[in-house]
């Protein structure tokens, strides 16, 4: 094995997160647009742009799933419904409840929104009405009925002084409500499917519709009819009018008119020309698409402050691209859904590559939680693997595919692309020595051995095919790891056949196989090499981690101790430990010399199926089917300083203690005892104190002098001393002065003082009725005593019979205690 020298891990600390902060629903982005609100699950989260950070989050006590929100557009008031029909008022910045009451709905809250004044707030129900609230008195002020079924949209004109509400229901129309006399005054009819967003121009005359029957409509509201219906050709979800006093030639508007960008289903956005209903810009999109589009765009956001525009994925991904060029400015991946593998990517592993349960791959950079998102694949990325210096990784899928990928300057790019596989490729590994090949394990039981070109990053647009130097049908079931070794010599696959095998990579056209490792006894969930010693290991569904002998293929060592299946393992610390990870959410550290896990660590709800060390080894990532990535920091070294630091401090204390009982300092003695928090030194010092003159004074004096929490831990500290009989008075001592000096009321203020009284008192009474006995001992001592004393003395000349002499039955008594 490693150097002994070597220092074990003993300890991870969580360093940082990526968590699911949107699963679905409304997004809306703050006036001042600095930040973007949006729900999951009872929470509104709030993401600042600038850091791609949640700043802040309210959740409903009841943990029921809020169904819609809205923020005030002077950005104070954050208003959301639940389905238990509780709207709720919050200071969002301080994350506090300001006012709830019931929504008078008797279904739940669909929609809603502020008006321009911040003081009207629309709520659109399931249940096909509409009510208005006024915010700052704090009452309904209208109940709009005559809508058909769920009130899906809701939208004050702009312009106030209309007092206008738009609102779309089930039945596809449009409805105006003129809000003086709370009637609908007209119904704008175009669509034959859900409306899904309203956009008004500058003058507010005009408005744009969009629907998901692969239509936009736009209105003249002076004369209340459409102008124009314009086909888009797939389902739009949102329509933004641009504004109209901006140069926007790049994306083909010429004229300062009215254009309109729309963004659904193709997941791109399109300029529209609604004078000529023509798309004048259409955004190019890179990388393979797949049949059900997973860019498909859910929503269409304007900053026109910025000028950006703010989209939201079917995947949940929130893009910001700036106008006009539309260029991306920043993606945030809302929710991961299952991670099912991570590694660390780029120089000094600044980056975190993520497979989630889709096409897409996802690369953070750790320092600021910015996401690029990659395409590439069309099924489930299964595996991933990065080579040594981190800037090429590989890629797998349920695609049959095996990509590989190009990182620089922190953007990704796919170089290489293999297509040989005849079933879901689950497994890919990368050669340790330089990027000359990557090997493959797939469902059809075979593992591939692709060789790398050698200008693989030169050619920017060219996307290399690869074609498989090696195919070997390894196993009888699926493969489900493969690892190649440090000197890029030997292969190692693991399969749900319940075996591990191990194969030469020297010949050209074909694999060796070198031996077979079997004794677990259910399907090897992943193999790898040691980085130092010519071990394997391998983790299994039946809950165990094996090391085995490349040598003869023998069981060298066991580890079990996860209550489930072991997904992941690694060595770290030069090959002297182990990191798994399992089913049962546990990351476990094993020291491989004395089969001990030395530490569990528990951060996740379900499978963590991903598991990666730095190259320093100084910290791990770990992603999980909780949608979860953890990165976590090895933290032993500053836990072994800190443990020093502490023992060099309680050094000195213990001899500044001593320095200042020396010189009868007793009441910072006593102060300095208790903030080491140790009964026995407190105890120390206030036996000292009792053993000079006018103890009873002294004691009294420095005990009265402390401060409150000190009285409370000293109170506390009698508790201990009083549960032994040699240390009782002086708890009892203690226990005077406190009570004799000390209001009660004061004292029942105490942290758990009664709790602590209440523990005095068995052990109190316990010692009363010991000192009892033993004074009424001592009374019986003396009596006997004084008995000897008299029967001792000479005779005198009155003669013994003058002698007073003890009844027997006093005797009897006498000798019936002693016994006792």
């Amino acid at each position: 094995m490693a150097s002994s020298h070597l220092h074990f891990k003993t300890n991870y600390a969580v360093s940082s997160k990526i968590e699911p902060f949107y699963k679905g629903g409304r997004v809306q982005i703050s006036k001042d647009e600095n930040y973007i609100f949006c729900t999951c699950g009872s929470r509104v989260n709030v993401l600042e742009i600038s850091t791609g950070k949640i700043v802040h989050s309210v959740e409903h006590d009841d943990q029921e799933d809020i169904t819609c929100f809205a923020l005030s557009s002077d950005d104070e008031l954050l208003v959301t419904a639940s389905r238990a029909l509780l709207l709720k008022q919050w200071d969002w910045r301080q994350a506090q409840c300001t006012r709830s009451w019931r929504a008078i709905h008797t279904a739940p809250v669909a929609s809603m929104t502020f008006d321009s004044t911040s003081t009207l707030l629309a709520t659109g129900g399931c249940d096909g009405t509409i009510k208005l609230w006024d915010v700052v008195k704090q009452y309904c002020t209208h109940n709009l009925r005559g809508s058909s079924g769920v009130i899906q949209l809701v939208q004050f004109h702009p312009d106030i002084d209309r007092l206008q509400l738009f609102s779309s229901s089930m039945d596809c129309s449009i409805r105006i409500w003129d809000l003086s006399s709370s009637q609908c005054v007209c119904v704008l009819q175009s669509h034959y499917s859900a409306v899904t967003s309203l956009s008004f121009s500058l003058d507010g005359d005009t408005m744009v519709s969009s629907g998901r029957d692969k239509i936009c409509t736009v209105w003249d509201l002076k004369q209340q009819k459409a102008k124009r219906t314009i086909p888009i050709y797939e389902a739009v979800e949102g329509a933004v009018i641009l504004p109209e006093n901006q140069d926007f030639s790049q994306i083909g508007v010429k004229k300062p008119k009215l254009h309109f960008i729309t963004a659904g289903s193709k997941g791109i956005l399109r300029v529209w020309d609604p004078n000529t209903a023509r798309c004048v810009f259409s955004q190019t999109l890179t990388g393979v698409s797949a049949a059900d589009n997973p860019r498909s765009l859910t929503h269409l956001l304007l900053l026109p402050a910025s000028l950006r525009l703010a989209t939201v994925t079917a995947e949940h991904n929130i893009m910001l691209y700036q106008l006009p060029g539309l260029t991306t400015l920043q993606q945030f991946v809302g929710y991961s859904d299952e991670v099912l593998d991570v590694k660390f990517l780029g120089k000094d592993d600044s980056h975190i590559v993520v497979a989630t349960n889709s096409c897409q791959l996802n690369v953070f950079e750790l320092a600021s939680n910015s996401c690029q998102i990659l395409y590439g694949h069309t099924d489930t990325i299964l595996s991933l693997d990065v080579f040594r210096k981190g800037l090429l990784f590989a890629s797998c899928g349920k695609d049959k595919l095996v990509c590989v990928w190009h990182m620089a300057g922190g953007s990704v790019r796919c170089v290489a692309r293999g297509y040989s596989h005849t079933n879901a490729v689950g497994a890919v590994s990368c050669s340790r020595m330089k990027a000359s090949f990557v090997v493959s394990g797939s469902l059809d039981c075979t593992v591939k051995v692709w060789d790398l070109p050698a200008d693989l990053t030169a050619a920017e647009d060219n996307i290399h095919q690869l074609t498989p130097r090696a195919t070997e049908k390894a196993h009888d079931k699926d493969v489900n790891s493969v690892t190649v070794s440090p000197n890029d010599k030997l292969l190692a696959s693991a399969s749900q056949d319940r075996t591990a095998k191990l194969w030469s990579l020297a010949g050209e056209g074909s694999l060796g196989l070198l031996g077979v490792c079997r004794g677990h006894r259910r399907g090897v969930w992943a193999v790898c090499f040691s980085p130092v010693d010519q071990v394997l290991a391998t983790s299994s569904a039946d809950g165990t981690t094996k090391l085995w002998s490349l040598q003869d293929f023998s069981c060298l060592k066991t580890f079990e101790g996860h209550d489930a299946s072991v997904l992941k393992v690694i060595f770290v610390s030069r090959g002297t430990q182990l990191l798994t990870s399992g089913s049962d959410g546990l990351v476990k550290l094993w020291t491989i010399k004395t089969n001990e896990c030395v530490k569990t660590l528990d951060a996740h709800q379900d499978k963590v199926w991903g598991l990666h060390g730095s190259r320093r080894d100084d910290k791990m990532v770990t992603g999980s089917a909780d949608s979860n990535i953890t990165v976590w920091e090895d933290v032993t070294e500053i836990e072994m300083a800190e443990e020093q630091a502490k023992q060099e401090e309680h050094i000195l204390k213990q001899q500044e203690l001593s320095n200042l009982l020396q010189e009868k300092k007793y009441l910072k003695a006593l102060g300095l005892a208790i903030s080491l928090d140790q009964p026995h030194t407190v105890l120390t010092v206030i036996k000292a104190i009792r053993q000079t003159e006018d103890n009873s004074e002294l004691l009294e004096k420095t005990v009265l002098k402390l401060r409150v929490d000190q009285k409370e831990a000293l109170l506390r500290f009698c508790v201990a001393w009083n549960t032994n009989a040699k240390n009782c008075q002086d708890a009892q001592v203690v226990l005077q002065v406190l009570l004799t000096h000390v209001p009660p009321e004061e004292l029942l203020q105490y942290q758990g003082a009664r709790t602590h009284l209440e523990a005095l008192v068995p052990y109190t009474e316990r010692h009363m009725q010991r000192i009892g006995r033993l004074l009424q001992a001592s009374m019986f001592l003396n009596y006997m005593w004084q008995k000897m004393r008299v029967v001792g003395e000479p005779s005198s000349s009155k003669g013994p019979e003058t002698f007073p002499c003890s009844h027997p039955s006093t005797d009897s008594d006498q000798l019936t205690f002693m016994s006792d």
